[in-house]
């Protein structure tokens, strides 16, 4: 009997998983399109796509934990709201393929006549003082890191102890790795501009017109909602996703976030679809995360202002890079949780979902973190595959492959049932 059931259990699962799916690339679609605008702060791309959300939430036949699915909080963030020009000469530059301004970048309006600082004599502190007389005494008005030839490691060291450069001047940093952006909770001194080396014309001035605004209290939304417990009880499962990404870079430039995390948020709404359908021993509780991407706020203001007590929280899954898996899949706090981690590759063995469980240590790199300084037990899970698109503006909907999605959801499903 018991084997019956089983065989009627997979069945179902794998039919509720074909339909879902279709669901699931619709949300995707939908949360990438333009009028979300990256779902960042410029033109409140996050909060219509909070608005979205609950929507769903509500159509799934959820209830909130409060009074609403919304739960309001609020962070300083720096924006691009209209002028994204840089060109040399009549050569205009793309924004996010020719150029990325840093996210911490004030407006600027002007021609740009750097010093040019050659990273082979970083060492050499007669040149760079030189290089540095000659924006003091304004013969120049930039600098201009030439970081070409580096591995990407370097790179990063290089334009973590350089960027300071910008309380004195503007900064073009000259590179050939790829692009990747990010949310500026802040404003330097100074403009800092990265250039792709297939556009840039030695000797030549850039011509720059960015609008830069820093808004200091900005409201954003952690979308909240839960499923009950077949039986009354205190005990609590969470799926957590973060929906925001890095929004617009101007006027024109969006950052669609497809990947991260429209998938995962397409995600825990197919979850919260099959618990509503399908309730569980325990209660099921969704959240979708806004302020990800500006530092984990929206998941740190909730864990200091729960709407449940932390403690009845028997496990967190927080879902992070769900639109492909190919590679299968990697849970940060593995090594931590690790009968919970033994768990998720048992049932992974028995059924011949994901070619490969990846077991990580903590990270403070997403949503789960500030509930695992709390003690909740949470896993962190991101797909592995060929598509590397992050904090791009190449990380599109239509790079998607959903390859292990569906599998991804039988795994989760079958590992909140047995536990």
């Amino acid at each position: 009997m018991r084997n019956f059931i089983l065989l009627i259990a997979t069945l179902f699962l794998g039919s509720l998983a074909w339909s879902q799916l279709d669901e699931a690339r619709r949300i995707t679609q939908d949360l990438c399109k333009p009028e979300f605008h990256g779902r960042g702060y410029v033109n409140q791309g996050d909060v219509k796509a909070a608005h979205y959300i609950a929507g769903e939430f509500e159509k799934i036949g959820l209830e909130p934990l409060d009074s609403s699915f919304l739960q309001a909080f609020n962070l300083q963030v720096n924006t691009f709201p209209s002028s994204m020009a840089v060109s040399y000469g009549e050569k205009q530059l793309i924004p996010g393929k020719h150029f990325m301004v840093d996210a911490h970048s004030p407006s600027f309006d002007g021609q740009l006549v750097p010093a040019v600082i050659d990273t082979n004599i970083l060492k050499s502190q007669i040149q760079l003082q030189d290089i540095f007389e000659q924006v003091q005494k304004e013969e120049k008005n930039a600098f201009l890191i030439d970081t070409r030839g580096l591995s990407a490691r370097r790179e990063r060291e290089i334009r973590a102890n350089l960027t300071g450069l910008s309380a004195y001047a503007p900064v073009v940093i000259l590179t050939h790795q790829k692009f990747t952006w990010s949310v500026g909770r802040k404003q330097y001194n100074n403009i800092v501009i990265t250039l792709q080396d297939s556009v840039y014309q030695e000797g030549q001035t850039l011509r720059v017109n960015v609008d830069a605004e820093l808004i200091k209290n900005y409201t954003a939304y952690n979308v909240i909602g839960q499923v009950k417990a077949k039986k009354k009880t205190k005990k609590t499962i969470v799926f957590t996703g973060h929906y925001d990404h890095l929004g617009r870079m101007g006027a024109d430039t969006y950052f669609p976030g497809a990947n991260d995390n429209a998938s995962g948020t397409a995600m825990l709404i197919t979850m919260a679809k099959y618990f509503k359908e399908n309730p569980a021993d325990y209660n099921i509780v969704f959240i979708a995360f806004g302020g990800e991407e500006a530092g984990l706020v929206g998941s740190e203001y909730f864990v200091k202002h729960p709407q449940l007590k932390l403690k009845k929280i028997k496990f967190l899954l927080n879902l992070d890079i769900m639109g492909s898996g190919e590679e299968g899949i990697t849970v940060v706090n593995g090594t931590v949780h690790t009968k919970a981690y033994e768990s998720l590759v048992a049932i992974n063995n028995e059924h011949g979902y994901l070619t490969r469980i990846k077991k990580r240590g903590p990270t403070q790199n997403s949503d789960h973190y500030f509930f695992s300084l709390e003690g909740v037990p949470s896993f962190f899970i991101y797909t592995m595959g060929p598509n590397k698109h992050y904090h791009d503006v190449f990380d599109t909907y239509e790079e998607l492959s959903f390859n292990e999605f569906e599998d991804i959801t039988k795994l989760l499903i079958r590992f909140v049932e047995l536990r």
